[in-house]
């Protein structure tokens, strides 16, 4: 039998994302592409093992803030804020499936220039996010950082948390995302990287909200 999709060459593997038997050309070339690939898809899986840490190889380096310099000091001092962005990045995935690393992707730059350029020039300067999946994602994000200085506040007296430390993370996690995407359209694999780390709400509740075990410095 031929490929369900070039018609041509003979099949030889299940594709889930069609609910038929395609060609191992047609699975490499339209995967995340064409295809909205599941993530329980043996070839997918195998890709991504295959393509790790290569997302970064393919990123231009001005897209990846060459000037933002990130310790790993740093990274123990805030790692509970950055448990609180990517957290937040899983739950606007969950919320909205038509999400994909993309729409994460374009909106950590967008969020990560503005304030690049408070942290530069003092100047408040908003990125414009056109799309609805990017203004919800920001939403959860500005979320998190507000509530990040609001605890701060509530414990130390005040917020220590400066904008050129957002700026970092920011980078950090933008950086995270690039090594765990393919790159591709409808890539999910840095979705499913954070839906890994953080499993459904019932799984990971505790005696205190989620959000605040998160983000209490």
């Amino acid at each position: 039998m031929s490929c369900s999709l070039c018609e041509k060459r003979k099949e030889k593997r299940f594709c889930p994302a069609v609910h038929g038997r395609i060609c191992p050309q047609c699975c490499g070339e339209q995967r995340e592409v064409v295809l909205d690939c599941p993530s329980e898809c043996p070839y997918l899986q195998q890709a991504r093992e295959h393509e790790r840490g290569r997302g970064l190889e393919l990123v231009a380096e001005s897209e990846l803030f060459p000037r933002v310099e990130i310790s790993q000091q740093f990274v123990h001092e805030h790692e509970h804020l950055v448990l609180g962005l990517t957290y937040s990045l899983a739950k606007a995935a969950r919320a909205d499936h038509e999400i994909r690393d993309a729409d994460l992707i374009a909106t950590l730059k967008a969020l990560a220039r503005s304030y690049e350029m408070l942290s530069d020039s003092g100047l408040h300067y908003e990125q414009p996010i056109t799309s609805l999946a990017g203004q919800a994602i920001a939403s959860e994000l500005a979320a998190s950082i507000k509530e990040y200085r609001e605890t701060e506040q509530e414990h130390l007296g005040y917020s220590r948390l400066r904008d050129s430390d957002v700026l970092r993370v920011l980078v950090l996690v933008l950086r995270m995302a690039y090594s765990h995407t393919s790159g591709r359209p409808k890539s999910r694999g840095f979705i499913d990287f954070l839906y890994r780390q953080f499993p459904e709400e019932p799984l990971i509740a505790s005696s205190t909200s989620q959000s605040s075990r998160l983000i209490v410095p």
